[in-house]
């Protein structure tokens, strides 16, 4: 009996090991379906992404592209006002100097003939002051002459 016992012990376990076994090749197998499916997400992501990463750099490439387009225009703008201004100071800079040149000659005209009156008033004035120098002096030789007629009183005993 115990051979028969120990014969149906035996097949009960090999019973509940082909059922391990079996349990675990399904398990083996999800697990491996599992993995592909990831895998094929895993795939499917990395082709987006890609697929985003060269949009992303078709952008940097179109925004630097306008960038530089706009820098060049700015600057091509700023270069034509820079030279109109220039132009304009430069002609304000020759009107003004025109006029400063004639404002100077005019007042040149007048500081000369001012010094040419100046000098004709000092020659009048120094003709007359020579003149009446002479008559002074003449005055008194004759005052000298007569020296007991005329005498000189003080004006604050009158």
């Amino acid at each position: 009996m115990e051979k028969d016992h120990l014969e149906i012990l035996l097949e009960d376990m090999h019973g509940k090991f082909d059922l391990i076994i079996e349990g675990h090749a399904a398990l083996d197998r999800k697990i491996d379906n599992k993995f592909e499916e990831l895998n094929e997400k895993i795939a499917f992501n990395s082709f987006k992404i890609d697929a985003l990463n060269t949009k992303i750099d078709g952008v940097e490439a179109k925004l630097s592209q306008k960038i530089d387009d706009v820098e060049t225009k700015l600057t091509q703008k700023i270069n034509a006002v820079e030279t109109q201004l220039t132009q304009k100071i430069d002609a304000v800079e020759t009107k003004l100097t025109q006029k400063i040149d004639g404002v100077e000659a005019k007042l040149s005209q007048k500081i000369d003939g001012v010094a040419a009156d100046l000098k004709a008033t000092d020659a009048r004035l120094s003709a007359k002051i020579d003149g009446v120098a002479v008559d002074l002096s003449a005055h008194r030789a004759d005052t000298e002459l007569h020296h007991g007629v005329y005498q000189v009183k003080d004006p604050s005993a009158c």
